[in-house]
């Protein structure tokens, strides 16, 4: 009898599928088997693009004469070997001869797509694809997905559109790094890490850092949000001038005749009040 292999993003969701899939599902090491279905997963990214030495191995060798590198085509390799022992159960089930089709339920959005489509390819399978598409995890939100599975190929421009992410990540990435290192040799130990999102991100924080200490109030309660100067003829972030110490009123606080709580406490009359206080029946 022929079955459908489900392939979802994490364990979690594999087990939510199996509840509204025909039972009952036998759990084994990485997947869970059903009468008619059979579902694995991800453990998030299971596959990733090939370090440059791949390619050639020149690579090795951090020089400038080498950038930029830009493969023709990217190869696909497994992340470490948590991901491997996951990998090799994924590639196993879609081997399997009674596994006559597929269905993609990853996450839905554009990661998901990346993530199936690396591991479809590079378990090189080649079964057709159906795409569950989920918004919500409530049973009866699965079963109408599973009731309205779409071609794969519907969602063939998303996937692309995350393959074109990922492989800029990478160029931008190995080509920045690697130039920034040889670059800054001599004033860092180690390298430059440098990347599409990584490095926009952190120079918005380090700005931010900077702009704080020019940010502080100032002793006239006016805060200066920028060093700029303002335009001419403008008005706009200029802080009110602060009032002389000559301007400001003097008012003087009288004092008072009668002696403080201190002097009183001080005083030997009191003293013995307090030891009366004390002692009601003391005869001092």
């Amino acid at each position: 009898m022929s079955k459908t292999l489900v392939i979802a993003e994490k364990p979690s969701v594999g087990r939510d599928l199996a509840r509204v899939l025909p039972g009952p599902f036998e759990k084994s090491e990485g997947y869970l088997e059903g009468p008619e279905h059979v579902i694995t997963w991800a453990v998030g990214h299971l596959v990733q693009l090939a370090e440059p030495e791949t390619y050639d191995a020149k690579y090795k060798k951090w020089r400038m004469a080498d950038l930029p590198i830009v493969p023709d085509h990217f190869d696909l390799v497994v992340r470490d070997e948590r991901s491997k022992k996951q990998m090799s159960v994924v590639t196993k089930l879609l081997k399997r001869k009674d596994v006559d089709r597929v269905i993609n339920a990853a996450d839905a959005g554009r990661e998901g797509e990346l993530i199936f489509a690396y591991i479809f390819e590079k378990a090189g399978a080649k079964q057709p694809v159906q795409r569950l598409w989920l918004s919500s995890m409530t049973n009866a939100a699965m079963k109408e997905a599973f009731g309205n599975l779409r071609p794969g190929a519907d969602l063939k421009p998303l996937e692309e559109a995350a393959r074109s992410r990922s492989e800029a990540d990478w160029i931008v990435g190995m080509n920045a790094t690697r130039a920034a290192t040889i670059r800054l040799r001599s004033s860092f130990d180690g390298a430059v890490s440098l990347g599409r999102v990584q490095t926009p991100t952190l120079a918005i924080l380090a700005r931010r850092e900077e702009e704080i200490p020019r940010s502080r109030p100032s002793r006239t309660g006016s805060s200066t949000r920028s060093s700029r100067p303002p335009a001419s003829g403008s008005t706009r972030g200029a802080s009110t001038p602060a009032r002389t110490r000559a301007s400001r009123p003097q008012t003087r606080r009288r004092r008072s005749s009668r002696p403080s709580a201190a002097s009183r406490a001080r005083s030997p009359s009191s003293r013995r009040r307090n030891v009366r206080r004390r002692h009601p029946f003391s005869t001092i």
